[in-house]
């Protein structure tokens, strides 16, 4: 699958009509859930994006160009995992999980966080994998108020890898995900 830019600098696949930005793809397969997973919570889920074969291409795709030049792309826990696994094949790189945690077996390096609904913690192996000096891309599904990325960032920035962007498929703007990983760049296929 190809990508353009259409009149509104939306990128484009498949036939190249309008209906065809990867923000429409995205926005076509992306189902809300209120109250989930606390009330007040409207949660967007990309499960059917992401079970739809033309819109994990198409993502897939739009975050392999954002990720270009990376030595490896990191994906976090759980969603973000299928998408960077999607990328680093098409980009022949390798994949980091940043697990939620207790998921990985020790050692590891660990770092608290606070989400929109309550406080979590991420980990990476400590041992096995040399991160000091790679050029990393972290890849999620959704930017909400950017603590899930923000801490991603500070366990890369602890083992000396040289973080260079973010990406993420949907973005929920009025949260200001953004400002909290200021000045990483942050790119998203689609912002609501």
């Amino acid at each position: 699958m190809t990508g353009s830019t259409g009149a509104a600098g939306a990128a484009t696949f498949g036939t190249g009509a309008a209906d065809d930005s990867i923000a429409d793809i995205i926005a076509s397969l992306t189902r809300a859930v209120r109250d989930f997973p606390s009330p007040g919570i409207e949660f967007k889920d990309l499960t059917p994006l992401l079970a739809d074969s033309r819109g994990l291409a198409a993502v897939t795709d739009a975050l392999a160009d954002i990720a270009s030049g990376a030595d490896l792309v990191a994906g976090i826990d759980a969603r973000g995992f299928l998408l960077a696994g999607a990328v680093a094949s098409k980009l022949g790189t390798g994949v980091l999980a940043i697990r939620k945690g207790g998921k990985l077996p020790p050692p590891v390096h660990t770092e608290q966080y606070t989400l929109e609904y309550g406080t979590a913690t991420l980990e990476i192996p400590a041992d096995g994998i040399e991160l000091a000096g790679r050029t990393v891309v972290i890849i999620d599904d959704v930017l909400a108020t950017g603590g899930t990325v923000a801490a991603a960032l500070r366990l890369l920035d602890y083992t000396g890898a040289n973080v260079t962007a973010a990406a993420v498929v949907l973005e929920l703007a009025a949260l200001r995900g953004r400002d909290v990983v200021a000045p990483l760049p942050v790119s998203s296929l689609h912002s609501i």
